[in-house]
């Protein structure tokens, strides 16, 4: 028998992300919390704690609650997820020509209500921007609510030679920490978690 499984989330990529590894939720509730991070909060912090506060936000829903928070930073900095032209541009300069870090927190609450956390972490390197670079992928839209300005799984993967870590944390659900997550948390719906 299947485990029930709610994705905290309104991020269509989640859900393909989960297909991949053979799950699909059975419903889908995306969290409506403040998302502002507490003054010096550190971004691998932060995102552990957005997860976290996303699953919880859901409240009991008789099965698995999975949520999962993207942070994008440079260093000890936090980049937003660009709701504006200039946003964007601002984010691309900054991570133009050098690497960042992006950060996955994954919580799982289980039926029995026991909140389980896991990050993950990959780094990823830019080339150079030009200005008409930078122009190019602000008229695509791309950027639009994404971390940091960018969508490495479209026109942003021409940006970046290298990434040390899990394409899918990047994308914005590491596949690998999710799967363990699930799994020490005890559910099983998929063939990998059973």
């Amino acid at each position: 028998m299947k485990n029930r499984l709610i994705l905290a989330s309104a991020s269509p990529r989640r859900v393909d992300l989960l297909k991949q590894i053979g799950i699909v939720p059975d419903s889908i509730i995306p969290a409506d919390i403040d998302e502002t991070a507490r003054k010096g909060e550190l971004p691998r912090a932060y995102a552990g704690r957005m997860a976290a506060e996303k699953a919880q936000a859901i409240g009991p829903q008789g099965g698995f609650i999975l949520a999962a928070d993207t942070v994008v930073a440079v260093g000890r900095r936090i980049l937003p997820k660009a709701e504006t032209a200039e946003q964007a541009q601002e984010c691309l300069t900054l991570l133009s020509g050098r690497r960042h870090t992006v950060y996955n927190g994954l919580a799982v609450i289980t039926p029995q209500g026991q909140l389980r956390r896991r990050i993950a972490a990959t780094t990823v390197r830019f080339r150079r921007l030009e200005a008409p670079d930078i122009a190019a992928y602000i008229n695509s839209g791309e950027w639009e609510g994404k971390a940091g300005g960018y969508a490495i799984q479209g026109l942003g993967a021409g940006f970046i030679p290298f990434i040390g870590g899990s394409y899918s944390t990047v994308v914005g659900l590491s596949l690998y920490d999710t799967m363990q997550i699930l799994k020490g948390a005890g559910f099983w719906g998929s063939p990998l978690t059973s």
